[in-house]
């Protein structure tokens, strides 16, 4: 702790925080903070993986049972706001029940040519505007062998404290980028020789367990998830090269987008190719 810039806050107005205002106003933090180039890390371990990605803390905010905690080699000139449970509230909007926040700088978003570029396993997301849903897919991509993940430019921020609190941190272990324009742009997946595999709960669709991979390295394949609810739009649909299904049962027509890309992901997960 030597060292350290620690700062008592004692009025929840102090513009010292004001990266922490309004955490659960989702309108307010999808304006200020990719214009602001920051995000939100909440929780020891995320914050921790947002550092070991190369993202580098604007300060942090954490209360009194949490302050033995901040790490030991945190930068000096990286101000620690320390604040009791009632300012905490007052400042971000909710219960910090982890006790610890960050404040991380964002880094420019990888160009898809480069993600493509060492990627033979791709999750494409065409408009997942739900945080939870889209950090369950981040993890899902990350544990199950997913090389990267593409986001059409509606989809949420994955970076939104949500998103990243529910991948646990793997959204900074699986590289990502935003395909514009949309769905053109699904183009250049073709184009590299992905196989584009649209997930749709149509009966006309191959079933999943039926879909041929070619086994090997070097063999390339794009899973199409749509947006909850309505599912893939139709001009994504024909821009896929394949569309495939997951075998549903008791009249159930089909599965949360967060589940389905578990599920696809297991199955087409690059892994060696005799466990395929």
């Amino acid at each position: 702790m030597v060292g350290l810039g620690i700062v008592e806050i004692i009025d929840p107005a102090d513009v010292r925080v004001r990266d922490y205002v309004g955490l659960t106003d989702v309108a307010l933090r999808r304006r200020r903070e990719p214009a602001e180039g920051l995000f939100i890390a909440e929780g020891e371990l995320v914050i921790e993986r947002a550092r070991r990605a190369g993202h580098r803390p604007r300060s942090l905010l954490v209360g009194p049972s949490k302050l033995a905690l901040v790490p030991a080699d945190l930068d000096p000139d990286v101000p620690v706001y320390l604040a009791g449970p009632d300012v905490l509230a007052a400042i971000t909007g909710f219960e910090v029940h982890r006790g610890a926040l960050a404040s991380m700088g964002r880094r420019p978003l990888i160009p898809v040519a480069d993600v493509l570029a060492t990627a033979s396993r791709v999750l494409v997301c065409e408009d997942v505007v739900s945080h939870t849903n889209l950090g369950a897919i981040f993890r899902s991509a990350a544990g199950l062998g997913m090389d990267a993940v593409l986001l059409s430019p509606r989809c949420a921020d994955p970076l939104y404290r949500r998103s990243v609190r529910v991948s646990m941190g793997e959204v900074f272990a699986v590289p990502y980028a935003r395909l514009d324009p949309w769905p053109a742009a699904l183009s250049l997946l073709v184009e590299r020789g992905f196989a584009v595999c649209a997930l749709t709960p149509s009966p006309d669709a191959v079933a999943l367990d039926e879909l041929t991979v070619t086994p090997g390295a070097d063999d390339r394949l794009a899973l199409l998830l749509g947006s909850e609810g309505p599912g893939l739009t139709r001009t994504a649909l024909d821009a896929a090269t394949t569309r495939v299904r997951i075998p549903m049962a008791n009249g159930v027509d089909s599965l949360n987008v967060a589940a389905a890309a578990a599920i696809a992901c297991y199955a087409l997960g690059r892994r060696p190719a005799a466990t395929r």
